[in-house]
Order: structure tokens, then C-alpha cells, then sequence
């Protein structure tokens, strides 16, 4: 197995989902976030995933602005926030969403050892436009792959499909990378090599396929994609 491509989720993995909630925090007449904006934070991701897992299994699809939008909506409520102006400014926020600390040099360091990158992501064309242009990381890309080329979430095989269909690539010669211990865990049956970028020092998903490695962060995905 040689590796020639590096395939990275976006949101969670490249982009922190909690900058929005925290950043909205630190804003002029939003104290009342202070306390609130870590389990508004927790609360919005997970919501938003399961309504990408329930669309999936319903054939239901919408685009990931929608389910972002009723996750915000369902988190908000179980926080007793009642503020429509702050549901605008979380959203604004989340198409500027910050991108971990090492992504601009793990990437460059990827393009420097000849590997195609691209983003894999349940996100929106739109959505991912906003969120690589914001993080400056454009140039390090060479695709940005979304679902809606597919019309249906992760973990679809349809999805992961997109990878080969870009690059033509077999799935050995992929290394995909996710925080998402589900989403890594599929990837990983669908054939590829992959990294399961543990940040949370989360237990392993229980799912038939194991993430080939864990990291703590992205920062030495470049020599592992050199190794394998």
C-alpha cells in the first residue's frame, strides 16, 4: 500500500465547532453565554450529527445548513435562550468557524511531500467555501468533496465513493482522517487507511471496523502518510 492521497473531514477534524459558541461568548452583550456556551457548543454538534445520521437512514436529505440550523434551534431552546439575534450571529460564526492551530503547516508539509489533499464533508459547497476562505487554507487543497454530490450523509459508502470518483484512487491508497470516531470507523471498512484524530480522549466507538491510528491532533499526519 503506498498512500497518495490524504482525505480530511472538515467540521470537528480541520474546523473547531465549539468557536462559534465560545466566540459569540466573548462578545459585547452576550454575558449571559459565559456559563452556557460549552454545553450550547456540545449540544448543537450532537444534535446536528443526529439529525445527518436520521436523514441518512429516512432518504430524507437536506442540505448541512438545514440540520445546523435545527441543531442551533434545538440547543438553544434546551438552554432557555430565546434570542434571534444570537441564533444569526451563531450562524454567522459557523461559516467562520476557526481551523485548529496546526492545520495551515500539516497541510503545507502534505503538499511539500507530494500528497493530493482534500475535505470529505457532510458540509455544503457553500458552507465549506466560507469556512476554508476564513481559515485561509484554500491553496492547500487540491478538492473539496461534499455529500450533496451524493444527496445523503456520512457514513454512505456513496460518500466515501466520492474520493476514488475525484482522484482516481483506489481506497488503499487514501488515508482519511476524521475526529469523528463513527465517520473514521467507516472509512475505515469502506477500505481505507485511516486516523481517528482523538482530541477528546474519547473510547473507541463500538462499529465493525477499527480506525487503523489515533492521534491527538493532525500534527503528525504528514509522517504517518509518509510511512505508509
Amino acid at each position: 500500500m503506498t498512500i497518495t492521497t490524504c482525505v480530511f473531514d472538515a467540521y470537528g477534524t480541520l474546523f473547531d465547532v465549539a468557536g462559534a459558541a465560545r466566540q459569540a461568548a466573548k462578545e459585547p452583550g452576550q454575558e449571559v453565554l459565559a456559563d452556557l456556551w460549552p454545553r450550547l457548543a456540545e449540544d448543537w454538534r450532537r444534535k446536528q450529527l443526529e439529525y445527518t445520521w436520521l436523514r441518512a437512514v429516512t432518504g430524507d436529505h437536506c442540505d448541512f445548513r438545514r440540520v445546523t440550523e435545527d441543531g442551533l434551534d434545538w440547543a438553544m431552546e434546551a438552554a432557555g435562550l430565546d434570542d434571534p439575534a444570537l441564533r444569526s450571529r451563531l450562524m454567522a460564526l459557523y461559516d467562520e468557524l476557526p481551523a485548529y492551530a496546526e492545520v495551515p503547516q500539516m497541510l503545507a508539509r502534505l503538499k511539500a511531500q507530494g500528497f493530493a489533499t482534500a475535505i470529505l464533508s457532510n458540509g455544503s459547497p457553500a458552507m465549506l467555501a466560507s469556512a476554508i476562505a476564513s481559515a485561509g487554507i484554500g491553496t492547500q487543497l487540491d478538492a473539496v468533496l461534499s455529500v450533496e454530490d451524493v444527496g445523503i450523509f456520512k457514513p454512505s459508502a456513496k460518500v466515501y465513493q466520492l474520493v476514488g470518483s475525484r482522484f482516481g484512487t483506489r481506497p488503499d491508497q487514501v488515508l482519511f482522517v476524521s475526529s469523528n470516531g463513527w465517520d473514521v470507523c467507516s472509512g475505515a471498512a469502506f477500505g481505507f487507511a485511516t486516523a481517528w484524530v482523538n482530541r477528546a480522549g474519547l473510547p473507541m466507538d463500538r462499529l465493525p471496523a477499527q480506525p487503523g491510528h489515533v492521534l491527538p491532533d493532525l500534527t503528525e499526519i504528514p509522517q504517518l502518510a509518509g510511512r505508509l
